[in-house]
């Protein structure tokens, strides 16, 4: 079963969404055989470099109060908490341009260390607090699970996989993907939001059967 999770590093239900659908994979082992691939969305591609205070992002963009902004950073803590992922008090201040994280996504697919990537970069940023958009960062982030230092600063010295990585986000967005996370499995099926492990697990097992269904009929 192919299965496209479309996402942003800057996104807090995409962590959540990820270790529910990894949960619920897990608790249908032996039912479905999941090949999992991670395409760039970017929430804020116009970001700037320097990034921008959370709040006053959340502000501008949603039309948020400052509390409204605090009862749903807590509500999302307590979600990601739900699925064992950690969203670091406090640490979180700014949001920041992902398009050199999706770059190194797209290339550590072929070298088999993309899922281990994608949660490093994932805890980088919301448990950490750390700037995804820094080279530095981005580099010892990729060294920590296995991928070559110099390689990735090379990388990221250049353009190298903008072009695949744009051609990627137009791909998904011409499919109708507007919010993330959206997950696409076989090419025909989507699931979208940071839905609970039994969502997920309900949807992957109807598929599983209505697949083998048409295998022996």
């Amino acid at each position: 079963m192919k299965i496209d999770f479309v996402s942003d590093i800057a996104c807090p239900w995409c962590a959540i969404g990820l270790h529910a659908l990894e949960q619920a994979l897990a608790r249908l082992d032996g039912v479905v055989e999941a090949d999992l691939r991670f395409q760039p969305f970017e929430l804020n591609p116009q970001m700037p470099p320097e990034g921008e205070d959370i709040v006053e992002h959340l502000s501008r963009k949603y039309g948020l109060a400052p509390a409204d902004i605090a009862r749903n950073a807590e509500a999302i803590r307590e979600r990601g908490a739900s699925v064992g992922f950690v969203f670091g008090q406090g640490k979180r201040r700014r949001t920041y341009n992902t398009f050199d994280a999706h770059r190194l996504l797209h290339w550590s697919g072929p070298e088999g260390r993309q899922l281990a990537l994608k949660h490093a970069l994932l805890r980088a940023y919301f448990t950490d607090g750390e700037d995804p958009s820094d080279h530095d960062v981005l580099v010892r982030v990729a060294e920590s699970v296995g991928l070559d230092a110099a390689t990735a600063r090379e990388i990221l010295a250049c353009d190298r996989y903008a072009a695949e990585t744009r051609e990627r986000e137009r791909f998904y967005q011409a499919q109708g993907i507007q919010a993330v996370p959206s997950v696409i499995i076989d090419d025909r099926h989507l699931i979208q939001g940071g839905q609970p492990v039994e969502e997920f697990e309900r949807v992957l097992r109807h598929l599983a059967a209505v697949e083998q269904q048409a295998k022996t009929a």
